[in-house]
């Protein structure tokens, strides 16, 4: 993990500085605020291009680059250390936790995982406010700031950082004994209680190893889980939970930014100090009420389906939380600001600086003095300037009109204009949503996790939670991100251009479909897994129901509705042979 997380930031010092606007390739001294262009009717404009050869060169070598390789096998080390620890783990505690006790170590394990995405958040907040080229540029000329959508901080640092932290962790690994403390025969005689479950699981011994011995054992046993109607269904719920969290963790940060306004900075502090509190308290809760209350299967799986109905109400409220379009001149306005258009493509240029000779592919954005966000000082007829670096402010705008103001001196200043007081309102009541939704989606993990290889054989269920995890990270960590990606970029509304002609990033959003994309997209996976939860609950009735009428005709006293099941002492179901031919359990 250590070497895959270094590997990962290799990239950075093999790439060339990073090139926030088209005119810093013209200048030597990179990033002065001298290039930036005004409004003038003599504008040479072939004075802020590239020449034909340098551009031809810089894209022959950005389309041979193969430094993505890098990060490739980067990500593939990462994967091949972060795999044994989820299914080897939890098998580990499960075997040698006491008695009933493995929900309650299951779900302090889990919240005491938080611990590092808190740090790594908080770092990352740390890391985004420093320029990605530090060290090498002098940040004394970079005139943007990290609110600035070009912005890129130095991501690097955070792969470094964590793989020499990986590699430090690892060392008391080495030092473990071979063969745990706890011999097979004390084992035996904690798991087994009756001559006849010390046959079977005699019997299942056996065969694990011939498994371990040949290629169609793993596949039987393989096929046997698969044939598991519960097992399966709760793979598919988990899958939807897993790619809409998954989904949400990709572009949370941008969407914060975007819809409100704050920083990638600002966004990682709150995921880090906020946000995975709430879910690793929300995790031990959740393993301490299994252990508290000694829930049945049926109980873990009526407790994690009425937690996600609750977070997927408190969900369904962030609709109600997005905020309006900015008023951005040549996106959401006419360039003289005064009319609204009805399409944010090709929207013609006005009389304030139809003579100007811009770029309007140019992403230079000036907030004027009547609140409106401009493309760029030329953009919004600015004459002359004044300053420099970050602070400097243009001047003679012919675009900004301010009412009640009567002279033709209005000026703009670098950057975004800032949200209104009514979407920074929204935003604290976003926070507070967050927060209940996180929690009650993290109150159902610990059971979710048990289910999953307690419906399972107790010699299968390493491999149960091993086949599970796989398909989290195939189905749910590779495709969520692309699909959320690809529809979220449905809402751009204006994109960067590179050198040789190119799409780039996005630029700015369209706020409302961006947030209705992204919610929308994310209640549709939750809403698909509490169906399935439903149906999981329904096939546990199903299967467990002649169980439930042989107690009641033994007269045992039903405690709890979730007394369906018949368990054995360490809450796996242990069912009859007619019942294990008929459902491969």
């Amino acid at each position: 993990m250590g070497t895959g997380s270094i590997l990962t930031a290799l990239p950075h010092f093999f790439m060339g500085y990073y090139r926030y606007s088209k005119e810093t390739l013209t200048d030597p001294s990179e990033n002065l605020t001298s290039s930036l262009s005004t409004c003038s009717l003599d504008q040479n404009l072939l004075l802020n291009r590239t020449s034909p050869e340098v551009v031809e060169k810089g894209c022959e070598k950005e389309s041979g680059s193969y430094i993505w390789i890098y990060v490739l096998l980067g990500n593939m080390l990462r994967g091949i250390g972060e795999t044994p620890i989820v299914p080897l783990g939890i098998s580990y505690i499960d075997d040698f936790a006491e008695e009933g006790h493995s929900s309650f170590y299951l779900g302090t394990l889990h919240a005491l995982s938080m611990i590092g995405p808190i740090i790594g958040f908080i770092q990352a907040s740390l890391f985004a406010k420093i320029y990605v080229d530090i060290g090498y540029e002098d940040l004394s000329n970079i005139r943007i700031t990290p609110k600035d959508s070009r912005w890129v901080g130095a991501w690097w640092l955070g792969f470094l950082v964590a793989g020499m932290l990986s590699i430090m962790s690892s060392i008391p690994f080495f030092f473990l004994p071979k063969n745990l403390d706890k011999s097979q025969n004390e084992t035996s005689l904690d798991l087994l209680k009756t001559n006849e479950e010390r046959t079977h699981m005699a019997d299942v011994t056996n065969h694990g190893q011939n498994v371990s011995e040949n290629i169609s054992g793993f596949f039987q046993s393989l096929k046997c889980i698969l044939t598991n109607p519960l097992y399966v269904i709760l793979q598919c719920l988990s899958l939807m939970l897993a790619s809409s969290h998954i989904g949400v963790i990709t572009y949370v940060s941008k969407y914060i930014e975007q819809q409100y306004g704050y920083s990638t900075s600002e966004a990682n502090i709150l995921l880090g100090s906020l946000t995975l509190p709430t879910v690793a308290t929300g995790i031990f809760i959740g393993g301490y009420i299994v252990k508290k209350f000694k829930l049945t299967l049926l109980g873990m799986a009526k407790l994690s389906f009425y937690t996600n109905v609750l977070a997927f109400i408190f969900q369904l409220l962030n609709f109600a939380l997005i905020c309006e379009n900015r008023s951005v001149a040549g996106l959401t306005l006419t360039y003289d600001g005064n009319n609204p258009v009805a399409s944010h493509i090709n929207v013609p240029l006005s009389y304030c600086n139809s003579d100007c000779n811009c770029d309007q592919n140019h992403w230079e954005p000036v907030c004027g003095d009547n609140g409106i966000t401009y493309m760029s000082p030329c953009l919004a007829g600015c004459k002359s300037s004044n300053g420099n670096k970050k602070s400097m402010v243009f001047y003679n705008c012919s675009c900004v009109e301010v009412t009640g103001v009567q002279n033709k001196n209005n000026s703009v200043t670098l950057g975004d204009c800032p949200r209104d007081s009514q979407c920074t309102k929204k935003f604290y009541i976003y926070s507070v949503v967050q927060v209940l939704n996180y929690f009650f989606s993290s109150l159902g993990s610990t059971p979710t996790v048990l289910l999953v290889f307690k419906t399972v054989q107790p010699e299968l269920k390493s491999l149960a939670v091993g086949f599970h995890s796989l398909t989290i990270r195939a189905l749910g960590g590779i495709p969520a991100p692309i699909y959320f990606g690809a529809l979220i970029d449905r809402a751009c509304m204006k994109w960067s251009t590179s050198s040789c002609g190119k799409q780039g990033s996005c630029r700015i959003y369209d706020s409302i479909l961006y947030g209705n994309t992204f919610t929308g997209l994310t209640e549709s996976l939750r809403f698909s897994a509490l169906i399935l939860f439903v149906v999981l609950i329904s096939t546990m009735k199903k299967i467990y129901q002649g169980k439930d009428t042989k107690a009641s005709e033994n007269g045992r006293k039903d405690t709890n509705e979730a007394n369906l099941e018949s368990l054995n002492n360490d809450g796996y179901f242990v069912p009859s042979a007619k019942t294990d031919n008929e459902t491969h359990m």
